[in-house]
Formats: structure tokens, C-alpha cells, sequence
């Protein structure tokens, strides 16, 4: 049963945006307002005194000015929500990042900048060879001395862990601006060491491999060749490798430079190329082999291992085609329609002969965001968390309304829908600082009915009995892509 918040005064604008649409739509309808920071109100439960640490998520908070739209969920600009867990509470700021781009178009107040779906305005000779606004939206990277906001086609943004102000383009000793770093790094619980990578774009498409000391300063780069111009968005770390897969996308060079089309338009979904999987040693950067194999797309993946018998195992979600880039553009208007639901897939490859030894569904509902705690990252978890729909009817047009644990060994499946109007965002796993294996489930939802975001934290044994604690934000914040938790306590395996 979920926890109903005090009734909130709506918003004129937010009522009129969201007539005849999903009430989801209401926390996209205005742009995000900062705040912060603020003590925040329990309204249910108690935090468990273990939880000493930050929350921090990232997503688009603005997606309009005066009367502009943008044109992709993704060309939002970047704003970051911070609960910091302390003795005496919970306290919370959100603050946008401030870009040099997002900077400019505030002293005009419209958009200016080309984007992944975004053209600028203006003449298309305008558009030849202008940079594109890196909005910093995605997800972030906790440092000891910083957190990045990142974005996958460019240079992460540094920011103050506290206040959250904004510092600038980090480099991380070894970034060119002509280099790309990928939301999507993943930390070796063992070793801190963190691994990435980024797409580069040109005659001889790449992908940038870098790997960082705990610090996050790059201290080994390496570049694996594409097979053509695609779309890589997320990686995994199996245990001794790194795991990429290209899907049969093709990207059209021409109308960009020419400033035809945006990014987003110009790629083309071409089954008949079958997707692409690269394995790489860790511990070197280079590639072990690679394998062809049928066409499907994904955007994340839950997580990689290796097991006794040397098989790599691959939790991803996946999708059928590229309908999901455009239910992803549609977002925007508040009403998408395009069919598009993925699912969750486990694929288990040997890395030494290129073979796919078995590639099958795992969970049957439109699913996204799936996570394990990060001490078990590229190793065999037992769980794996997950939002979802709650039915295999749910509208085209409907956020996901539930969070779903799903073990790893029996493939069990625990779930939680919230109530009618009520949307989490990516669960994240937070792990208890003393007990191994036990943790906490910290998601965002927003509640249609009343205007309100909330955090809500679980047990993450069993979510299916409801949160343990929910605090209540001050203000709506917009649905968001990924975030990440930052303990302030040392955990067994670090000791």
C-alpha cells in the first residue's frame, strides 16, 4: 500500500499540459525548479540508521522555453537532485548544471543549439560544423572529490558532491574535447578502478576505451575499431572482460554535417546487418573476439559475469527494433504512441570460441532500468532490480508504475505497483554498510494525483511489503535517466 502525500496546490500551466494525458505528464509539463538545500519531512517510516550517505539522480529537468519545445527527451537540459543522509535526517538540493551552452540560452531564454534530436534554429549553413550542446543530463560518476554529470557525446561536467555547484568540463587527465565519455562507467568493487569508454565518430569509427584509477584520472586508453557507424550507449563488466554490443544501426554522416537532420534522424535501423558483440580483456584494453549474431537493439544492460566454466552471462533489456528512440522523442509532448516495450534477455557467450551458447527471455513485461548493488558489479549477483509495467496491456503511453526483484539463481520474481498515477524512477541499490548482502532500494516516484515527488526507500529483500521510509521532495522533479548512490561508510568487502 502505498503512502498518500498532503494534497499540493496545482499549477495552472501543469493542468493545462496535462489535460487527456497520462498524469505522468504533469512532471514534465514545467521546468524543473531548484531548490535547496532543505531539510527534508519524513511523512511515513523511519530511515534505517545505517543509510548515512547521497542519493544523487540525473535527468532532463527543462524541456521547454516561452513557447519552444525541445525535440528529444534527450536534448533536456541536466539537472541533478542530491539527498544527503545524515544523523539528524535527510536534507536535498537540485540544481541544473550550468553548461556554457545552457548558460547562453538562459541570457536569451530560447535554444540555440543543435542536439541528439535537436536542430538549431536558424539558417543550415549556421549548422555546418557547430558544436553540439552537451547538456549534461544523463546520469553521474561519484568521485572522491567530485561528482561528474555525464553525457555520452562529450566531456562530463564537474561538480561540488555538496552544493552541487558547478565546477566545469572535467578531463579526467587523459579527455580531449574531441574525445567522448559515456554515462555509463562501471567501478570494479574490488579494485575501484573504473572502466569506460566513448564512441568517436569519423572515418575510422572507434570505440575510446579508458581506465581510471578510484580517483577517476585516466591512465590507459585504447581504441577497437567499429564495424560501421552505430549507436553503443552501455557496456558490461563480465568478471575478466568488457562486453559491448553494436546494434544494426547505420548512421548517415551527410545530413548532419550538412545540417539536415539531427542525429537522431539519421540513424537508419538495418536488420539485415545483425548485431555485432565485442569482447575485450579488462586488463589490457584489447580485443579478445568478436561475433555476429541476430539483429536486436538495446540501450542498458543489468549487468556481466563470468562463471566457473569460463562463460561470460549478459543481463540486458532488449528491444526488437529502434521504435524506441522514437517513443523516447515522443516523451516531449507528454502522450507518446509509437509501440515500443523491451525486455529483459540473458545471453551466456564463450569468450573463447565467439559462440553464443544461449540467448533467452527472462521476465515477460515491458521492463527498463535494470541495476544490481554495485559491490556485486561483474560478478554473479543475486539480484537484479528492475522497473516495470505492471500488465502486458499497459497503453503505449503510460510510464512504468512498478520495481521488481528478480534472483539471479531461482529467477523469482518480487514485485511492487504502486498506486494509480504513481511512477518510480530507476531503483538504486544502496548496500548496507555492515550486513553483506543486505541493502536498500532508494527510487524518486512522482505522484500524479498530488503533484509530488517523493523518496522512497526498501528493504531490498522485500519490496513487496512497501517502503520503510518515504520523505517528501519540495518541490516536482522530472522524470530522469540515472543516478547513482554514494555511501558515506565503509563496506566489508573495502575493509
Amino acid at each position: 500500500m502505498m503512502v498518500y502525500m498532503p494534497v499540493q496546490i496545482r499549477d495552472s500551466r501543469r493542468d493545462r499540459f496535462a489535460v487527456g494525458k497520462p498524469l505522468w505528464a504533469r512532471a514534465i509539463a514545467t521546468p524543473a525548479t531548484e531548490f535547496g538545500p532543505l531539510p527534508l519531512n519524513l511523512t511515513s517510516g523511519e530511515i534505517p540508521a545505517e543509510l548515512r550517505g547521497t542519493l544523487y539522480r540525473n535527468g532532463p529537468g527543462r524541456l521547454t522555453r516561452k513557447e519552444q519545445s525541445i525535440d528529444h527527451w534527450f536534448d533536456g537540459d541536466g539537472g541533478i537532485l542530491a539527498v544527503h543522509f545524515h544523523n539528524s535526517g535527510a536534507t536535498a538540493c537540485y540544481r541544473y548544471v550550468q553548461t556554457q551552452e545552457l548558460q547562453t540560452e538562459e541570457a536569451k531564454d530560447q535554444f540555440l543549439y543543435s542536439g541528439y534530436g535537436q536542430l538549431a534554429p536558424g539558417p543550415i549553413w549556421q549548422r555546418w560544423a557547430a558544436k553540439p550542446k552537451n547538456p549534461a543530463n544523463t546520469s553521474v560518476l561519484a568521485l572522491p572529490d567530485k561528482l561528474l554529470a555525464l553525457w555520452e557525446g562529450g566531456n562530463p561536467h564537474a561538480l561540488d558532491p555538496t552544493t552541487l555547484a558547478t565546477k566545469g568540463l572535467e578531463q579526467l587527465s587523459g579527455l580531449t574535447p574531441k574525445l567522448t565519455y559515456s554515462a555509463h562507467p562501471k567501478r570494479d568493487p574490488h579494485t575501484g578502478k573504473i572502466y569506460n569508454f566513448g564512441v568517436i565518430f569519423g572515418p575510422k569509427s572507434h570505440l575510446q576505451l579508458y581506465c581510471s584509477h578510484p580517483s577517476g584520472e585516466i591512465y590507459r586508453q585504447a581504441a577497437i575499431p567499429l564495424p560501421r557507424l552505430s549507436l553503443v550507449h552501455d557496456f558490461a563488466l563480465a568478471g575478466r572482460y568488457l562486453v559491448f554490443v553494436v546494434p544494426p544501426l547505420s548512421l548517415q554522416m551527410l545530413p548532419i554535417l550538412l545540417g539536415l537532420q539531427s542525429l537522431s534522424d539519421a540513424l537508419q535501423w538495418q536488420p539485415h546487418q545483425g548485431t555485432q558483440i565485442i569482447i575485450v580483456d579488462r586488463d589490457t584494453l584489447q580485443e579478445v573476439t568478436r561475433l555476429d549474431t541476430e539483429p536486436w537493439f538495446q540501450w542498458h544492460f543489468g549487468n556481466g559475469y563470468e562463471t566457473p566454466t569460463d562463460e561470460i552471462v549478459l543481463d540486458y533489456i532488449r528491444y526488437p527494433n529502434f521504435q524506441t528512440n522514437q517513443w523516447l522523442k515522443e516523451v516531449v509532448s507528454g502522450y507518446p504512441q509509437t509501440p515500443a516495450s523491451g525486455r529483459l534477455w540473458q545471453l551466456r557467450i564463450n569468450p573463447q570460441t565467439g559462440k553464443i551458447l544461449e540467448n533467452e527471455q527472462r521476465f515477460h513485461l515491458g521492463c527498463e532500468f535494470p541495476v544490481v548493488s554495485p559491490l556485486e558489479t561483474g560478478q554473479n549477483p543475486q539480484a537484479l532490480y528492475l522497473t516495470h509495467q505492471a500488465s502486458t496491456d499497459a497503453p503505449t503511453a503510460e510510464m512504468f508504475n512498478s520495481i521488481a526483484r528478480i534472483d539471479a539463481q531461482t529467477n523469482k520474481i518480487a514485485s511492487l505497483t504502486f498506486s494509480q498515477g504513481c511512477y518510480p524512477m530507476e531503483p538504486l541499490y544502496a548496500p548496507h554498510p555492515y550486513q553483506k548482502g543486505q541493502g536498500w532500494i532508494l527510487t524518486v516516484v512522482f505522484d500524479g494525483n498530488r503533484d509530488q515527488s517523493t523518496v522512497q526507500i526498501f528493504l531490498a529483500e522485500q519490496l513487496e511489503v512497501g517502503p520503510i521510509a518515504v520523505l517528501a521532495l519540495p518541490k516536482v522533479i522530472p522524470f530522469g535517466f540515472h543516478g547513482t548512490w554514494q555511501s558515506a561508510l565503509t563496506y566489508p568487502e573495502s575493509n
